[in-house]
């Protein structure tokens, strides 16, 4: 099994988090934008009633980029993201997420929801904070002023809000073993490789009998008394030995499913998968500490499940309208933020603090 890099993990929690702690629920990555005239100045797209310029979006792509330059350096910007290079996706999951936040204040608008004096406070709070910080260099590539900033944390968090409104009834009863996860090592021994340009060719019936055989000898020396450890560490060819997952994980099912009727210590028969041939010694069983967390991650599947619903009946009714020209020419250079805070760190500070002292 290909343990998946830093990069990839980063690349699928910025998708995942499109909101970046408030549009947790939408399943929708990809609204579709209908190509229109009449766009306002800096007009970078519309949804409904809600407008986005360009300093929004330089708002969103450079504190994006500045979170990927931190964790990987510079050399980052050398790198393609499939079919896009990294400047091309981030400025897309920009689009995005600005398109989401702005959808879900005319959301907002239908239900009512607003943010009181004291979260208004907040977010002036915060955007005084966040200006305050740049220098003017930043401030030149944002394009964006102190009452521009006031607005995305307004809208930030009105989006948060309706999305705590919607998801507060959802409390389901989770139990341990809906939210057990368990710890097994294995041995892998694979039945495919990957030729230079990194495609995944299947081994012919004669290499596949000769890893098993592989596989047969290493089980035979478990069983003899052979220390695990010790022979994962020679013979093992995936890029991890341990593994901790729960029921619902990605591993094939063959794998998850021997691991889950194991004992503590118990050492598994060979099994097969898409990966090859595994032989798995079970660690744990039970972790309380992962099992609380892995009931909180169930209950926030479950809660943008009941956000989705409504998020995405919503933007369906929406008109939307994306300029084409100036989302095309509006590019990014490599000159990164001078400040050290970001835009969404301040946020969430501030209303942490806050929170503390309520």
């Amino acid at each position: 099994m290909k343990k998946s890099g830093a990069l990839a993990v980063m690349l699928v929690m910025l998708a995942a988090l499109c909101l970046a702690g408030c549009g947790r629920g939408a399943k929708k990555e990809e609204q579709e934008i209908v190509l229109t005239t009449g766009f306002e100045e800096n007009e970078i797209f519309f949804i409904g009633t809600e407008r986005c310029t360009v300093p929004e979006l330089n708002v969103y792509v450079r504190t994006s980029q500045g979170q990927y330059e931190g964790v990987f350096g510079e050399e980052i910007w050398d790198r393609d993201i499939g079919t896009e290079t990294l400047e091309q996706y981030l400025k897309r999951m920009a689009l995005y997420r600005l398109a989401r936040i702005k959808a879900m204040k005319l959301l907002a608008e239908t239900q009512g929801i607003s943010l009181d004096e004291s979260e208004s406070d907040k977010c002036l709070k915060a955007a005084k904070e966040y200006f305050a910080s740049l220098s003017e260099a930043d401030k030149n590539l944002l394009g964006a002023d102190e009452e521009l900033i006031n607005r995305m944390y307004s809208e930030f968090a009105l989006a948060d809000k309706v999305y705590k409104s919607i998801t507060d009834d959802v409390n389901p009863e989770i139990s341990d073993d809906e939210a057990r996860t368990i710890t097994v090592k294995q041995i892998l021994i694979k039945t495919f490789y990957r030729d230079v340009s990194g495609n995944r060719i299947d081994y012919n019936e004669k290499q596949k009998r000769e890893a098993y055989e592989r596989a047969s000898t290493m089980h035979k020396r478990l069983e003899n008394g052979e220390d695990f450890d010790a022979l994962a560490a020679r013979y093992n060819e995936d890029s991890q030995i341990v593994y901790s997952f729960d029921k619902d994980s990605s591993l094939p099912k063959e794998f998850v499913d021997t691991a889950f009727n194991m004992e503590t210590d118990e050492v598994s028969d060979i099994i097969e998968t898409p990966f090859g041939y595994h032989v798995l010694k079970c660690v744990s069983t039970f972790d309380r500490e992962e099992t609380d967390e892995n009931k909180l991650k169930i209950l926030n599947k479950k809660k943008e499940e009941v956000f989705s619903k409504t998020y995405d009946e919503f933007v369906q009714s929406q008109y939307s309208g994306l300029n084409d020209e100036l989302y095309n020419a509006t590019t990014y250079d490599r000159s990164a933020l001078e400040t050290k805070e970001s835009f969404f760190d301040v946020y969430n500070r501030i209303f942490e603090e806050d929170k503390g002292q309520s």
